[in-house]
């Protein structure tokens, strides 16, 4: 039984180190690697730019985890003092394409309580300061009715 656990184990992280070999040939073709997040986000979200905001703004965290699985890399702005998260960026990479269907590197998602408020698309890893590179979209809030 060891030494089936162990296999699993082996076969599971040769698997991830692949996937940074496929990621890295992508970045330099403009191709989406092998590789998918999710197979179930294929599905219900859009791969092009514009059709996944759209799509996004209807979403809170819980549905966009289910859907596209836990971020590359998250970070949380919480209440001082306190674990509250009131904020958040977190960071996709090949999920989106842009209108001639080239995948951008990253994709951004910034979040204000449980909902995106703004997505970004990068051409980079989203480790850079800089945003010139990339297209920005702000989700417009919800008119309210009195």
């Amino acid at each position: 039984m060891k030494l089936v656990s162990l296999f699993a184990l082996a076969a599971v992280c040769t698997a991830c180190s692949s996937t940074g070999n496929v990621v890295k040939e992508a970045a330099n073709t403009g191709q989406a690697p092998q590789v998918t997040v999710n197979k179930e986000a294929e599905k219900s979200l859009p791969t092009e730019e514009k059709a996944f905001v759209k799509a996004i703004e209807e979403l809170d965290r819980k549905s966009i985890i289910e859907q596209l699985g836990e971020p590359a890399k998250a970070d949380d702005v919480r209440v001082k003092g306190s674990n509250k998260v009131v904020a958040s960026i977190w960071h996709y990479h090949y999920i989106n394409t842009d209108e001639n269907g080239k995948y951008f590197e990253t994709t951004e998602l910034d979040f204000i309580d449980d909902k995106v408020v703004q997505v970004v698309f990068l051409n980079n890893d989203g480790s850079e300061e800089a945003r010139e590179d990339g297209l920005s979209y702000e989700i417009p809030k919800n008119k309210q009715s009195n």
